[in-house]
Formats: C-alpha cells, sequence, structure tokens
C-alpha cells in the first residue's frame, strides 16, 4: 500500500525538474528576442508590443509560436519592423524551424551567425531592404526546404554552399543585384521544385547541371545577363511545367529537347538573341498554354506542328526573322486569344483559316510582307478587341465582313496598298476607340456611317485619295481627341459640326482641297493643341475666336489664301511653340503682341505683304526663339539690335524685304545660329567680321544689298568650321578675295561619301530656303541639302587674282565669280574640284590659258568663261565637247572647239557633229592610199624619176601637201574621239 504514494512523489519531483527546465529555457529565448526587438528603431511598433518581459513569450507573444515550450515558429511577416538582423538570436533558438520576416523594412546584412540555425526548415526573408553577401554559412541550414530571399538588395555570387541543401524545394533569390554566374553545385538539388534566380545580374551560360533537377516544375532565370546557348540537359526536366528563360543575352538555336517537356505549360524564351529555326518538336508541346519567342534572331517559317498545340492561349513569335507563309494549320488553335506574328518577314496571303480563331481577341501582322487581299472570314472573329495589318502589301478593298466585328476597338489597316471606299459596315463598330486607314489607296468619300463611332479617340484617314467633303457627322465624335485627314483630294467647306468636338486636341486638315472661311465654331474647341491646315484653298481672315484656343501650341495656316491683318490677341495664346501663317495674302504689321509668346520656338509669317518695321522685342525673343521667318514681305526699317546672349535662334529669314542700316553686331550671341539670310534687301554696312564667331553657320547670304568694303584677312583659327553656302553677290564689295576665308572653310575641304539618303537643313517643322544662282539660273530652294555647297562672289568689285587655295575646297558645287575685276591667269588647282556643277569667271579680266585640268571636271554642266582676256587653245574632251560657244565668247584669243574650226596648224572640218558614218578604220586607210599614192605617182615612169620628184619636194620644202593630209587625219581622229566621248558622257547622264 506504500508503494503507490511513492510512485505519485517520483513522478511529480520528475513533473518539477521538466517544468523547471523548460521554463528557464523559454525564459533565455525571450529574453534574446527581447534584446532584439530593442535594436528596432520603431520601439512602439503596436504588433510588437505584446513582447513583454512579465508576459508569457508562448502564449501571449505576436508571431510566436512554441513547441515543447520552445520557441518554434517565428512569424512576423508584413508587421512593419524597422531594424537588422544584427543582434538577431541566432545562437539562442536552438529549436526554430520556421521563420518569416518578410515584407518588412529590414536592412543591414544577413550575419553569418544564421547558420547556427541547424533545425530550420523554413526561410524567408523577402521584400526587404537587406544587403551585402549571402553568407556561405548559410549551407549549414541542411534541413531547409524553403529558403526566400527575393526582392532585396542582395549582392556578390550566389554561394556553391547553397548546393549542400539537399532538402530543399523552393529557393528563390530573385529581384536582388546578384552576379557572377549560377553554380554547377545547384544540380545536387535534386527535391528542388521550384527555381527562382529572375532580375539579377547573373551572367555565364545555364550549367548544364540544371538538368539534373528532375523535380523541377517552375524554373525562372528571366531579365539577368546570362549568355551561351539553352543547355540539351533540359529536356530532362519532365516535371517542369513553366520555363521562363526571357530577358537575357542567350543565343544559339533552340533545342530540340525542349519538345520533350511535355508537361509545360508555359515556354517564354523572348528578348534573347536566339538564331535558327524554331524546332517542329514544340509541337509535341501539347499541353501549352503560353508560348512567347518574340525579340530573337529566329529565321526560317513558322512550323506547321505549331498548329497541334490545341491548348494555346498566347502566341507571340514577332520581332524576329521569320519568313515564308503563315500556316493554315494555326486555324486549329481555337483556344488561341492572342496571336503576335508582328514584325517578321512573313510573306504570302493571310489564311483563310484564321477566321477559326473564334477565341482571338488580338490579331497583330503588321510591319510583315503579306500581301494579297483581306480574307473575309476575319469577319467570324467576333471576340476580337485589336486588329493590326498595317504595314504590308495588302491589296483590294476593305472587306464588309470587317463591320460585323463589334467587340473592336483598335483597327489599323494602315501602310498598305487598299483600294476602293471605304465600307459603311465600319460604322457597327460603336466600340471602336482607334480607327487607322492612313497611306493607302482608299478612294471615294468619307462614309457618314463614321459619325456612328461614338467612343471613337482617334481617326486617320491621312495620306489616300479620299474626295468629297468632310461629312458633318464627324460632329457626332464627341470623344475623339485625334483628327487627321491631311494629304487627301477633300473638298469644300470645314463644316462647323467640328466645333462640337469638345474633346478634340489634334486636327491635321492639311494639302487638300479644303475652301471657304474657318467656321466660327472653331472658337469652342478649347483643348485644341495642334491645328495644321496648311496647304488648301481657305480664305478669308483668320476669325477672332481663334483666340479662344489657349491651350494651342502648333497654328499652322501657310499656303492657303487668307487676307487680312494678323491677330493682335493670337499673343495672348501664351503655350504656342509654333506659328506659321506664311504664303497667303496678309496685309498690316507684325502686331507687338506676338512678342508676349514667351514659348514660341518657331515664327514664320513669309511670303505676304506685311510691311512696317521689325519690332526690336523681337531680338529680346532669340533667348527662347529657334526660327525667325519673313522673307519675301515689304517689311522696313532696320534690323532689331537686341538679340540676347545664350540666343536659341538657330534660323534667321529675312530675304526679300525693304530693311536698310546696319547688320547689328549682336548678331554674334546667336551662336546656334545655322542659317542667315539677309538677302535682297537695302542694308548699307562693311562685312560683318564678327560673323566668324558663329561656330554652327552654314548658310550665309547677303546677296544683292549696298555693302562695300574689302573682305579684310581674317585671323581666327577655327573660322566658319560649317559654312557650306556663301553667297555676297550683288553687292560693291572690293579689294583681293580673301585667301584666309578659303583656308578655313572645313565643311567645303571635304566630301561625305557615307551619306545615303538626302539630308536637308531644318527639321519636320520647318524646312529653310534660299535663292541661289546657279547653271546661269536664279532658283529658289524651299529645302537646302547638307550636302549642297557654293561660293557666290559675283557682281562685286573684287580685283587680283583667283587664290589658288580655292582648289582644296573639292566639296564645292558652285562656283560663281562673275561681274567682277579678277586677273591674272585661271588657276590650275580649279581641276580638284571633282564634284563641282557649275563654274562662272565670266567677266573679268583674267588672261592667259584655259589650264588644261578642267578636263578632269566630271561633273560639270555649266561653265561662263565668257569677256575675259583669255586665249590659246580650248582644252578638248569630256564636259568640255558639250559646251557651247558662247562659253568662251568674248575672249579674242581663244581658238579651237566649238569657237573655230582650228588650234594652230591643225583645222577642224566642217562635219556634223552628230555624223558617224566614217570610222577611225577608214581615216587611217584612206590616209595610207593617199600618201602612197604621191610617194610613188612616177612608178610607172620609173624609179629615178619618183626619187627626183621626191628629192625635189624634199630640198625646196615645199611639203605643204603631205602637212595637209596629215592634218586632215589628225582631224578626223580627233573629232572621231570628241564624238565617241560625247556619245559616252550622255549615255552616262541619261542612266544618271
Amino acid at each position: 500500500m506504500m508503494i503507490v504514494p511513492k510512485f505519485f512523489s517520483i513522478f511529480q519531483l520528475f513533473s518539477f525538474l521538466y517544468l523547471f527546465t523548460v521554463s528557464f529555457a523559454s525564459t533565455k529565448e525571450a529574453t534574446s528576442l527581447l534584446k532584439w526587438k530593442a535594436t528596432l528603431h520603431n520601439q512602439n511598433n503596436s504588433l510588437l508590443n505584446s513582447w513583454r518581459p512579465s508576459s508569457n513569450a508562448c502564449r501571449d507573444w505576436y508571431g510566436v509560436i512554441c513547441f515543447n515550450g520552445s520557441i518554434n515558429r517565428l512569424n512576423i511577416t508584413n508587421a512593419t519592423i524597422f531594424g537588422t538582423l544584427y543582434e538577431f538570436p541566432f545562437s539562442s533558438l536552438p529549436f526554430l524551424e520556421y521563420v518569416d520576416l518578410s515584407r518588412n523594412n529590414i536592412s543591414g546584412t544577413i550575419p553569418p551567425e544564421i547558420g547556427n540555425l541547424t533545425n530550420l526548415v523554413y526561410l524567408d526573408l523577402c521584400m526587404n531592404q537587406i544587403s551585402g553577401t549571402i553568407p556561405p554559412q548559410i549551407g549549414s541550414l541542411s534541413k531547409v526546404q524553403t529558403l526566400r530571399l527575393f526582392d532585396n538588395h542582395l549582392n556578390g555570387i550566389i554561394p556553391k554552399e547553397i548546393g549542400y541543401l539537399r532538402s530543399l524545394t523552393k529557393l528563390s533569390l530573385g529581384t536582388n543585384i546578384l552576379n557572377g554566374s549560377i553554380p554547377a553545385s545547384l544540380g545536387n538539388l535534386t527535391s528542388l521544385s521550384f527555381l527562382y534566380l529572375y532580375e539579377n545580374y547573373l551572367s555565364g551560360s545555364i550549367p548544364e547541371e540544371i538538368g539534373y533537377l528532375r523535380s523541377l516544375n517552375q524554373l525562372s532565370l528571366r531579365n539577368n545577363s546570362l549568355n551561351g546557348s539553352i543547355p540539351a540537359s533540359l529536356g530532362n526536366l519532365t516535371s517542369l511545367s513553366d520555363l521562363r528563360l526571357y530577358d537575357n543575352h542567350l543565343s544559339g538555336s533552340i533545342p530540340e529537347e525542349i519538345g520533350y517537356l511535355r508537361s509545360l505549360t508555359n515556354l517564354d524564351l523572348n528578348t534573347n538573341s536566339l538564331n535558327g529555326s524554331i524546332p517542329a518538336s514544340l509541337g509535341n508541346l501539347t499541353s501549352l498554354s503560353i508560348l512567347c519567342l518574340y525579340e530573337n534572331h529566329l529565321s526560317g517559317s513558322i512550323p506547321k506542328e505549331i498548329g497541334y498545340l490545341r491548348s494555346l492561349n498566347q502566341l507571340s513569335l514577332r520581332n524576329n526573322s521569320l519568313n515564308g507563309f503563315i500556316p493554315a494549320s494555326l486555324g486549329n488553335l481555337t483556344s488561341l486569344s492572342d496571336l503576335m506574328l508582328y514584325e517578321n518577314h512573313l510573306s504570302g496571303s493571310i489564311p483563310e483559316e484564321i477566321g477559326y480563331l473564334r477565341s482571338l481577341t488580338s490579331l497583330d501582322l503588321s510591319t510583315n510582307s503579306l500581301n494579297g487581299s483581306i480574307p473575309a472570314s476575319l469577319g467570324n472573329l467576333t471576340s476580337l478587341s485589336n486588329l493590326r495589318l498595317h504595314e504590308n502589301h495588302l491589296s483590294g478593298s476593305i472587306p464588309e465582313e470587317i463591320g460585323y466585328l463589334r467587340s473592336l476597338t483598335n483597327l489599323d489597316l494602315s501602310i498598305n496598298s487598299l483600294n476602293g471606299s471605304i465600307p459603311a459596315s465600319l460604322g457597327n463598330l460603336t466600340s471602336l476607340s482607334f480607327l487607322y486607314l492612313y497611306q493607302n489607296h482608299l478612294s471615294g468619300s468619307i462614309p457618314e456611317e463614321i459619325g456612328y463611332l461614338r467612343s471613337l479617340n482617334q481617326l486617320s484617314l491621312r495620306n489616300n485619295s479620299l474626295n468629297g467633303s468632310i461629312p458633318a457627322s464627324l460632329g457626332n465624335l464627341t470623344s475623339l481627341s485625334d483628327l487627321r485627314l491631311y494629304e487627301n483630294h477633300l473638298s469644300g467647306f470645314i463644316p462647323e459640326e467640328i466645333g462640337y468636338l469638345r474633346s478634340l486636341t489634334n486636327l491635321y486638315l492639311s494639302t487638300n482641297s479644303l475652301d471657304g472661311s474657318f467656321p466660327a465654331s472653331f472658337g469652342n474647341l478649347r483643348n485644341l493643341q495642334y491645328i495644321i491646315l496648311d496647304a488648301n484653298n481657305l480664305t478669308g481672315k483668320i476669325p477672332s475666336s481663334m483666340c479662344n484656343l489657349t491651350s494651342l501650341k502648333m497654328l499652322n495656316l501657310e499656303r492657303n489664301n487668307l487676307n487680312g491683318e494678323i491677330l493682335q490677341c493670337l499673343g495672348n495664346i501664351s503655350g504656342l511653340l509654333l506659328m506659321k501663317i506664311s504664303q497667303n495674302n496678309l496685309s498690316g504689321e507684325i502686331p507687338s503682341s506676338i512678342c508676349n509668346l514667351a514659348s514660341l520656338q518657331i515664327l514664320d509669317f513669309s511670303r505676304n505683304s506685311l510691311k512696317g518695321p521689325i519690332l526690336q522685342c523681337f531680338g529680346n525673343m532669340s533667348g527662347h526663339l529657334e526660327v525667325f521667318d519673313m522673307h519675301h514681305n515689304n517689311l522696313s526699317g532696320t534690323l532689331p539690335t537686341t538679340f540676347r546672349v545664350g540666343s536659341s535662334l538657330r534660323s534667321l529669314n529675312l530675304n526679300g524685304n525693304d530693311l536698310e542700316g546696319e547688320i547689328p553686331q549682336s548678331l554674334a550671341n546667336c551662336k546656334k545660329l545655322q542659317v542667315l539670310n539677309l538677302g535682297d534687301n537695302h542694308l548699307n554696312d562693311k562685312f560683318p567680321m564678327w560673323l566668324e564667331t558663329l561656330p554652327d553657320l552654314q548658310v550665309l547670304s547677303l546677296r544683292s544689298n549696298k555693302l562695300y568694303g574689302s573682305l579684310k584677312n581674317l585671323m581666327i583659327e577655327n573660322l566658319f568650321p560649317k559654312l557650306r553656302i556663301i553667297d555676297l553677290s550683288y553687292n560693291a564689295f572690293s579689294g583681293h578675295l580673301p585667301t584666309s576665308l578659303f583656308q578655313h572653310l572645313k565643311a567645303m575641304r571635304t566630301i561625305d561619301r557615307t551619306t545615303k539618303a538626302p539630308r536637308y537643313l531644318g527639321d519636320s517643322y520647318y524646312d529653310d530656303s534660299i535663292t541661289i544662282a546657279t547653271k546661269g539660273l536664279e532658283l529658289e530652294l524651299d529645302r537646302i541639302l547638307t550636302v549642297y555647297t557654293t561660293i557666290d562672289l559675283s557682281s562685286n568689285r573684287f580685283e587680283g587674282q583667283i587664290p589658288s587655295i580655292m582648289g582644296d575646297l573639292i566639296a564645292l558645287r558652285v562656283l560663281n565669280l562673275s561681274h567682277n575685276g579678277l586677273q591674272g591667269h585661271i588657276p590650275p588647282s580649279l581641276g580638284s574640284l571633282s564634284v563641282v556643277e557649275s563654274l562662272d569667271l565670266s567677266f573679268n579680266q583674267l588672261s592667259g590659258e584655259i589650264p588644261q585640268q578642267l578636263v578632269a571636271l566630271t561633273s560639270l554642266a555649266f561653265l561662263s568663261l565668257s569677256h575675259n582676256h583669255l586665249r590659246g587653245c580650248i582644252p578638248q574632251g569630256c564636259q568640255f565637247a558639250t559646251f557651247e560657244s558662247n562659253s568662251y565668247e568674248g575672249n579674242d584669243g581663244l581658238r579651237g572647239f566649238p569657237v573655230s574650226k582650228g588650234c594652230g596648224n591643225i583645222l577642224i572640218p566642217e562635219t556634223n557633229y552628230t555624223d558617224y558614218a566614217v570610222d577611225d578604220q577608214e581615216s587611217t586607210s584612206e590616209f595610207f592610199n593617199e600618201f602612197w599614192k604621191a610617194a610613188l605617182m612616177g612608178y610607172g615612169s620609173g624609179l629615178c624619176i619618183g626619187l627626183s620628184i621626191v628629192y625635189f619636194m624634199i630640198s625646196t620644202g615645199n611639203l605643204k601637201w603631205l602637212a595637209r593630209i596629215i592634218g586632215e587625219l589628225e582631224n578626223k581622229i580627233i573629232m572621231r574621239r570628241r564624238k565617241k566621248q560625247a556619245l559616252q558622257y550622255s549615255r552616262r547622264n541619261n542612266r544618271i
């Protein structure tokens, strides 16, 4: 009977000892956590207020779970913790298995002591601010199954010790700053199901050893700098459902072995440098729902086997170099919602079978070489919201069936060869936001039914052959922000109803045949930013309601028939960047309020009948004004003198006015000036030497003024480095031609042979223009080629010799020194001007012979050396065979073709220049017949008589008969060579 009480007393003793031990251990762990809490920056954290010494850690503390009295789980995710892990009790929590500190603001590094948590199964530190490297001691966590460190600032390499964690099933290190290569030791993690290393700076190749991870379900290495090829060993990952390798530098072909991954639902290899063809083995991936191979260098055709992927939801092969036809088998992909094949080299027609894809919401085949007509079967795609077929070679009419696509929000058929009229059925597309039919060959009128598209935001029908009037029904499109109808054949008035489009920001109606005046309703378009109505036949005055458009940035009304004065109130549109009203019939003075436009960059009132002065305040605008063009008006007075330091002025064109006075020296402040055109005025000044300080000046025209004085030698080393056109003609400049000027024209001393497409001065909003004299004609260039180079110093009073250094200006295309008092010889160095097309040295005092070196000027189309004192023989050959006598008239000492029949003892017979009846062989034969006839004329009477006659002729010196024969022969040979050269040149010009 005493045994039972004894047993209870022993049990009580052990229980007491156990509870004492547990209580002691929990106290130690709790104390260590409290020490870590004390290091946090936000001590008043509401979630951690429960962590108190007086409370039970296992029962009362937030996020703490105990097992057998020891802390086993610590879950304080998204608890707004600000602090570090430096004081975290890694060594005091031996039974800790689960740690989740994710979604906080923990910073600093991961301490190496983390390796002491040897019982840890789950570690999540993601979405913090942790930096530094991953400590190799993490390899001691041999029991860990989940390791999540993504979305931090970790850097350095991935330690190979992670390969020791053989229990690991999930490893996520994405969205950090990790670099270096992927360690091959990861191939040891044979239990791994998820491997996420995305959004780092990892480089090197993908290790073959990744192919050992046969349990892998998801692999994401996207957004790194990985290179090399995709290892074929990935074909072993038969459990893989998601493979994302996009946005790297991977190259080589897509391995056939990828076709073994029959569990794959998502294959994303886009944005790499993969090449070769798409393997047909991808047709085995019958579970695939997403296939993205876009933005690579894939070539070859789209394999018909892609049509086996009946589970496919998204197919994107865009931005590659795929060619061939679109396979009809794609019509089997009845689950497909997105088909993106744009920006390839696909050809052939669009298969009718595409019309079977009734689940399709987005179809983009743009920027290929597809031809043929748009299949009517596309009208079956009633779920389609996005249809883009632009930039192909599609022809035929737009099918009526497109009007069945009532879910369509975006329809882009632009930049094709579509013809016929716009189908009225498009008016059924009431969900449409964007309608682009521009750059086709569409004709007929704009259907009234377009006015039913009340959801339309942008409508572009530009660059077609549409005619008729603009339908008033467009006034119903109250959501419209962008209307572009330019470059058509539209006529009639602009409808008043356009003024109802209160959401309109862009209105482009230029290059049509619209007439009538501006509708008064324009004043309602308060959101309008761009009005582009140039190149029409609009008449009347600019309505005052235009001044209500306070949001306006660009106003282009040039090339119309507008009259009246420029409105003073336009100066109140403070945000205006561009105002072009050139080539109209405007009169009156330039309103002073224009000076208030503090944002204005381009101001063009050229080719009107404006009068009065250019106000001084326009000089103050140069701080923001880039283009100031008032050429061909009736402006008078002097130039503004207030051009400021730091000027933005790029082009100043005041040509063809009645301006007088001096050229203001404040123009030297316009360091960005490229074009300065002050020609055809009454300016009275010396040459403005300070212009040499303008480093970007390319065009300088001071022609036809009253400028005078000499061009003194200029001393600046980097003088006019970009100048390509200089025109000082029709002034009173005198003295010698300045050698130093020609020494420093760098842009004329080199020929740019790299430029293929022509480039012009100016930009897409403004083209510079200039009047030049070339090839004996005066021309106005509406645009100035950047390779065009000319020097025109004609009709002045220059004297002295032509500097030989001008021969170094090898890019020169026009040289005009005519109507001066130049003396001396023509420099032979001018023969180096290999691209010169027009050379005019007429009406000077030049003497000596024409240099034979000028024959080398094979581009020369116009030559005038008339009215000088030249003498000697005219050079023959090449272009000189094409010039007529008026190129040399007024030079009494010149001889030879085409001014005389011969040069010296050689006479040029009167022969039709185009007569090719006698060839060189006949000429040679005739010579020998005549010669031997004379030499052997006495053969019938005996050799002695013949020799006597020859001896007599030689002794008396009478050899005129022989000279005549030789002269005729030489003339015939020369003429035939000229004819042959002229014929070759003519043929070459025809080919050009």
